[in-house]
């Protein structure tokens, strides 16, 4: 069923996106050879759109917390707070081309006089994204210094093309833009030669595909045909002069080795964010250019993103000094991304001796002589719920992240803590399936500067329980890996939870109040109390059989609860074990492991 273009379709918008850039994301990066094959764009992508998405769900919650009848932004409101996200949360050259692109978009579906309201109906809708589509296609090419076709601004442009030519409501653009996007994307190979050569798609390009098929899904309320796959690129003759890929590509699309300098393409890629007016942003544009190339400068209003790759990282920063007041400074080595391709092949990248620098002015700062012999050798770093189970996982030796209810972690947020945990070798926890999308892109981030990092999926804190049970420094990181999966993969789980309305589920039709009793993540039972619901829960599971029950109780459990269900344990089921832990989750009263 379609959608009307509001601050709701905004916020779902921006999830459809995260979930399936997450999705992509490793595929992505895996096709990333232009500008420079350091195989980290579907990363980059994934990390804007998470900023972006963070924004919007922080102009909710602002509205929701408000004195007064609750009421939700409007869409001026989101779509500014989208483009604002992406443009502080922006990364690498495909990233601050997308955040660009996302306030052309907010530039138009925010302006009181021409932009798109509830009163103009799905015309003036489906007009508002029409234009919308063409100023992001426009400010994006403005923001780069050297255009090259073949890249994300040949698919933006040829999006906007196909909107503009479409009849119909704001779901029919939003279709027509995906399809043209996709076809131009199909034709990337044949307009840049180290596409060709390397026989895939512009992978930036392919970032933006799946960014606007979660626009199509969002307006029109179904996901489009083959969204989130690339179309297939198959043998395509490169153009005259063009050598192979793998290396750092010029503007022209001319390669050469990676990091190498002068003729193999400039050594670093320098990123921050400016507060500058755009009299001394037009200045350090010109200063830039001279510096390097795939200079990206984007935004506006006194504040700006500014990426460009440099042989002298040092001169960047100095010129944006000049320009304003930089900040958030991120300089990268390529020589850090071309050992990181090289060790692709290997399930868990091992850590090198080039790293990411940072400016101390930002989390994960360059570490001092000598700190990175001072890391120890593993360790665990595990997302928790509750205060409890953060104690139990610190006893046990991990890093604990606290999970905030109805909220998602930041990949920023995991990479932190694997920094915090200081360990050459780590293994994250997640134990939740709603992250493992950020959490495969926090260990992302954590390999670029040289940490060896696995991620085992486990669902549930149960599973990361049993994981940490089995954790064993002392044997090597892949055996360690695989036995903490294999006891996690062991683990079946469960939990109760409260209804908070009417609503229909796997079983049948629960009433605001009950509780329901979720079996690896479907709700299985629906009762009217917490021992009771358990009860069912634990019988149905045990019937497949079982020898260890772990409880996890929650923060507002009452006395006895789990004392009942251990002794129902006990007197229903021969020769199984149950251990009880005070998690002090809240909103989850309990949480069932079947070992």
């Amino acid at each position: 069923m379609p959608h009307t273009l509001d601050a709701d379709a905004v916020r779902t918008w921006c999830g459809l996106a995260l979930d399936a850039l997450g999705r992509a994301r490793e595929e992505i990066d895996a096709i990333n050879v232009y500008p420079v094959a350091d195989a980290d764009t579907g990363t980059n992508l994934y990390l804007t759109v998470e900023s972006a998405t963070q924004a919007v769900t922080a102009a909710f919650d602002g509205h929701a917390a408000a004195p007064g009848p609750a009421a939700g932004p409007s869409l001026p409101e989101a779509v500014r707070a989208m483009a604002h996200g992406a443009l502080i949360g922006a990364r690498g050259n495909s990233g601050t081309i997308l955040a660009q692109l996302l306030r052309g978009m907010a530039d138009v579906l925010a302006d009181g006089d021409g932009g798109v309201g509830r009163a103009e109906g799905p015309d003036g809708e489906a007009d508002g994204l029409r234009r919308a589509l063409r100023r992001a296609a426009e400010l994006a090419y403005g923001g780069v210094a050297h255009p090259v076709e073949g890249t994300v601004l040949t698919v933006a442009r040829a999006a906007a093309d196909a909107a503009a030519r479409t009849e119909g409501g704001p779901a029919a653009v939003a279709r027509a833009a995906y399809e043209g996007a996709r076809a131009a994307l199909e034709a990337t190979p044949a307009q840049l030669g180290v596409l060709a050569r390397a026989g895939v798609v512009d992978a930036g390009g392919y970032g933006l595909v799946v960014v606007l098929g979660a626009l199509a899904e969002a307006v029109s309320g179904r996901p489009p045909a083959a969204a989130g796959r690339p179309p297939a690129a198959g043998p395509v003759a490169a153009p005259d002069g063009c050598p192979a890929a793998g290396h750092a590509a010029g503007t022209d699309g001319s390669v050469g080795s990676v990091g190498e300098g002068p003729g193999g393409g400039p050594a670093f890629e320098v990123t921050y964010l400016l507060e500058a007016d755009e009299t001394a942003v037009a200045r350090l544009r010109d200063r830039l250019d001279a510096l390097g190339d795939s200079l990206v400068v984007v935004g506006g209003d006194g504040l700006w993103n500014v990426h460009v790759h440099v042989d002298d990282a040092g001169a960047a920063v100095e010129a944006g000094i000049e320009a304003g007041r930089p900040h958030r400074v991120r300089i990268t080595h390529f020589g850090t991304a071309a050992a990181r391709r090289a060790h692709a092949d290997e399930p868990y990248p091992r850590p090198r001796t080039e790293d990411t620098g940072q400016l101390p002015d930002r989390p994960g700062a360059q570490e001092p002589p000598g700190a990175r012999a001072d890391r120890a050798a593993r360790a665990v770093v595990a997302v928790v719920p509750g205060e409890g189970l953060a104690t139990l996982c610190a006893e046990a030796g991990a890093t604990t992240v606290a999970a905030r209810p109805g909220e998602r972690l930041a990949a920023g947020e995991l990479a932190q803590a694997v920094r915090r945990a200081r360990a050459r070798e780590v293994v994250l926890l997640p134990n939740d399936a709603e992250l493992r999308h950020t959490a495969a892109a926090a260990a992302a981030q954590a390999r670029a500067e040289g940490v060896r990092v696995a991620v085992i999926p486990t669902r549930s804190p149960v599973q990361g329980l049993a994981a940490l049970a089995v954790h064993e420094p002392g044997r090597s990181f892949d055996e360690d890996v695989v036995a903490m999966t294999s006891a996690a993969g062991a683990t079946r789980y469960a939990e109760l939870a409260v209804a908070e309305r009417q609503s229909w589920t796997m079983a049948g039709v629960c009433q605001a109040g009950d509780v329901l009793g979720l079996i690896d993540g479907d709700v299985a039972v629906i009762g009217d109390g917490i021992a009771g619901t358990a009860e069912t829960v634990l019988d149905r599971m045990l019937a497949a059989g079982g020898e260890l029950v772990t409880l996890v109780v929650g923060a507002d459990v009452p006395d006895g609860v789990a004392e009942h269900l251990e002794r129902h344990v006990r007197d229903g089921h021969f020769a199984v074990d149950t251990v009880i832990y005070h998690g002090g989750q809240p909103g989850v009263p309990l949480i069932i492991g079947i070992e």
